[in-house]
Protein backbone atom coordinates (compact mmCIF):
# COMPACT_ATOMS: atom_id res chain seq x y z
CA UNK A 1 0.00 0.00 0.00
CA UNK A 2 1.37 3.42 -0.96
CA UNK A 3 2.24 5.82 1.83
CA UNK A 4 -0.45 8.56 1.98
CA UNK A 5 2.17 11.00 3.33
CA UNK A 6 4.87 10.29 0.70
CA UNK A 7 4.37 13.75 -0.86
CA UNK A 8 5.24 15.53 2.40
CA UNK A 9 8.72 16.85 3.21
CA UNK A 10 10.63 15.70 6.28
CA UNK A 11 10.04 19.13 7.82
CA UNK A 12 6.27 18.95 7.25
CA UNK A 13 6.14 15.53 8.89
CA UNK A 14 8.12 16.79 11.90
CA UNK A 15 5.93 19.90 12.17
CA UNK A 16 2.79 17.72 12.16
CA UNK A 17 4.30 15.49 14.85
CA UNK A 18 5.14 18.56 16.96
CA UNK A 19 1.56 19.79 16.54
CA UNK A 20 -0.36 16.64 17.47
CA UNK A 21 2.24 14.12 18.80
CA UNK A 22 0.82 11.38 16.56
CA UNK A 23 3.52 8.76 15.91
CA UNK A 24 2.28 7.95 12.40
CA UNK A 25 4.03 11.12 11.16
CA UNK A 26 7.33 9.77 12.49
CA UNK A 27 6.47 6.35 11.07
CA UNK A 28 6.53 7.86 7.59
CA UNK A 29 9.84 9.58 8.32
CA UNK A 30 11.40 6.41 9.72
CA UNK A 31 10.22 4.40 6.74
CA UNK A 32 12.15 6.77 4.45
CA UNK A 33 15.40 6.26 6.32
CA UNK A 34 15.23 2.65 7.53
CA UNK A 35 17.61 1.40 4.83
CA UNK A 36 20.07 4.26 5.40
CA UNK A 37 20.11 3.61 9.15
CA UNK A 38 20.40 -0.14 8.67
CA UNK A 39 23.43 0.49 6.43
CA UNK A 40 25.03 2.78 9.03
CA UNK A 41 24.43 0.23 11.80
CA UNK A 42 25.80 -2.64 9.68
CA UNK A 43 28.93 -0.59 8.95
CA UNK A 44 29.71 -0.28 12.65
CA UNK A 45 28.20 -3.38 14.24
CA UNK A 46 28.90 -5.83 11.38
CA UNK A 47 26.04 -8.07 12.55
CA UNK A 48 22.64 -8.11 10.87
CA UNK A 49 20.59 -8.90 13.98
CA UNK A 50 22.41 -6.29 16.09
CA UNK A 51 22.00 -3.75 13.28
CA UNK A 52 18.23 -4.37 13.13
CA UNK A 53 18.00 -3.99 16.91
CA UNK A 54 20.07 -0.82 16.72
CA UNK A 55 17.73 0.70 14.11
CA UNK A 56 14.78 0.03 16.44
CA UNK A 57 16.63 1.63 19.36
CA UNK A 58 17.51 4.66 17.21
CA UNK A 59 13.83 5.06 16.31
CA UNK A 60 12.80 4.84 19.97
CA UNK A 61 15.44 7.41 20.91
CA UNK A 62 14.35 9.64 18.03
CA UNK A 63 10.71 9.59 19.20
CA UNK A 64 11.80 10.75 22.67
CA UNK A 65 14.28 13.35 21.40
CA UNK A 66 11.89 14.82 18.82
CA UNK A 67 9.32 15.45 21.56
CA UNK A 68 11.90 17.52 23.46
CA UNK A 69 14.01 19.19 20.77
CA UNK A 70 13.49 20.93 17.47
CA UNK A 71 15.44 19.25 14.67
CA UNK A 72 15.91 21.10 11.40
CA UNK A 73 17.48 18.44 9.16
CA UNK A 74 16.06 15.06 10.10
CA UNK A 75 18.22 12.96 7.76
CA UNK A 76 21.55 14.38 9.01
CA UNK A 77 20.34 14.32 12.61
CA UNK A 78 19.07 10.72 12.61
CA UNK A 79 22.29 9.60 10.87
CA UNK A 80 24.32 11.10 13.75
CA UNK A 81 21.99 9.50 16.33
CA UNK A 82 22.52 6.08 14.68
CA UNK A 83 26.28 6.52 14.43
CA UNK A 84 26.60 7.63 18.06
CA UNK A 85 24.36 4.77 19.21
CA UNK A 86 26.54 2.21 17.39
CA UNK A 87 29.77 3.69 18.75
CA UNK A 88 28.29 3.61 22.25
CA UNK A 89 27.31 -0.07 21.76
CA UNK A 90 30.83 -0.89 20.62
CA UNK A 91 32.34 0.92 23.58
CA UNK A 92 29.95 -0.69 26.06
CA UNK A 93 30.52 -4.28 25.09
CA UNK A 94 34.08 -3.80 23.84
CA UNK A 95 33.51 -6.63 21.40
CA UNK A 96 35.84 -4.97 18.94
CA UNK A 97 38.86 -2.80 19.58
CA UNK A 98 38.24 0.80 18.51
CA UNK A 99 40.91 0.38 15.84
CA UNK A 100 38.67 -2.04 13.92
CA UNK A 101 35.81 0.41 13.50
CA UNK A 102 37.24 1.95 10.36
CA UNK A 103 40.38 0.31 8.99
CA UNK A 104 40.84 3.08 6.41
CA UNK A 105 41.32 5.81 8.97
CA UNK A 106 43.77 4.04 11.25
CA UNK A 107 46.95 2.89 9.51
CA UNK A 108 48.33 0.84 12.42
CA UNK A 109 45.84 -0.53 14.99
CA UNK A 110 48.68 -1.49 17.34
CA UNK A 111 49.74 2.16 17.55
CA UNK A 112 48.08 3.80 20.60
CA UNK A 113 48.38 7.25 19.02
CA UNK A 114 46.32 6.05 16.03
CA UNK A 115 43.55 4.88 18.36
CA UNK A 116 43.71 8.22 20.17
CA UNK A 117 43.35 10.06 16.83
CA UNK A 118 40.22 8.05 16.04
CA UNK A 119 38.66 8.83 19.42
CA UNK A 120 39.62 12.50 19.03
CA UNK A 121 38.05 12.67 15.56
CA UNK A 122 34.80 11.23 16.94
CA UNK A 123 34.89 13.80 19.77
CA UNK A 124 35.38 16.59 17.22
CA UNK A 125 32.35 15.36 15.23
CA UNK A 126 30.21 15.42 18.37
CA UNK A 127 31.46 18.93 19.23
CA UNK A 128 30.70 20.08 15.70
CA UNK A 129 27.18 18.66 15.84
CA UNK A 130 26.50 20.37 19.20
CA UNK A 131 28.02 23.67 18.02
CA UNK A 132 26.04 23.61 14.79
CA UNK A 133 22.84 23.75 16.86
CA UNK A 134 24.09 27.02 18.45
CA UNK A 135 24.57 28.93 15.16
CA UNK A 136 21.96 31.45 14.11
CA UNK A 137 19.25 29.83 11.93
CA UNK A 138 20.46 31.22 8.56
CA UNK A 139 24.07 30.22 9.17
CA UNK A 140 23.06 26.79 10.48
CA UNK A 141 20.85 26.18 7.46
CA UNK A 142 23.45 27.29 4.89
CA UNK A 143 26.35 25.44 6.56
CA UNK A 144 24.28 22.25 6.85
CA UNK A 145 23.11 22.39 3.24
CA UNK A 146 26.61 23.14 1.94
CA UNK A 147 28.79 20.81 4.02
CA UNK A 148 26.46 18.01 5.14
CA UNK A 149 24.07 17.82 2.20
CA UNK A 150 26.67 18.85 -0.42
CA UNK A 151 24.38 21.43 -2.05
CA UNK A 152 25.78 24.09 -4.42
CA UNK A 153 25.49 27.84 -3.77
CA UNK A 154 22.76 27.98 -6.44
CA UNK A 155 20.78 25.13 -4.83
CA UNK A 156 21.05 26.75 -1.39
CA UNK A 157 20.00 30.10 -2.83
CA UNK A 158 16.94 28.48 -4.44
CA UNK A 159 16.04 26.58 -1.24
CA UNK A 160 16.46 29.51 1.16
CA UNK A 161 15.54 32.52 -0.96
CA UNK A 162 18.87 34.21 -0.09
CA UNK A 163 21.05 35.69 -2.82
CA UNK A 164 24.17 33.73 -3.72
CA UNK A 165 26.30 36.44 -2.07
CA UNK A 166 24.22 36.14 1.11
CA UNK A 167 24.56 32.31 1.01
CA UNK A 168 28.35 32.61 0.68
CA UNK A 169 28.40 35.08 3.56
CA UNK A 170 26.29 32.81 5.80
CA UNK A 171 28.56 29.85 5.00
CA UNK A 172 31.76 31.82 5.65
CA UNK A 173 30.48 33.38 8.88
CA UNK A 174 28.86 30.13 9.97
CA UNK A 175 32.10 28.22 9.45
CA UNK A 176 34.06 30.82 11.45
CA UNK A 177 31.45 30.87 14.25
CA UNK A 178 31.36 27.06 14.27
CA UNK A 179 35.12 26.97 14.95
CA UNK A 180 34.74 29.54 17.75
CA UNK A 181 31.86 27.60 19.35
CA UNK A 182 33.74 24.30 19.04
CA UNK A 183 36.81 25.82 20.73
CA UNK A 184 34.66 27.18 23.57
CA UNK A 185 33.00 23.78 24.08
CA UNK A 186 36.34 21.94 23.90
CA UNK A 187 38.02 24.35 26.34
CA UNK A 188 35.28 25.65 28.66
CA UNK A 189 37.84 26.92 31.23
CA UNK A 190 39.72 29.06 28.69
CA UNK A 191 37.12 31.45 27.48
Amino acid sequence: MADPHAHMTDQQLMDNFKADHENHWLGTLFQRYTLLLFGVCMKYLKNEEEARDAVQQVFLKAITELQRYSVQYFKSWVYMVAKNYCLMKLRDKQAKPLAEIDDHQIPDPSDPSAIYLHIEKDRQLELMNESLMDLNPDQKQCVTLFYLEKKSYQEISAATGHSIMKVKSHIQNGKRNLKILMNKKANPDHG
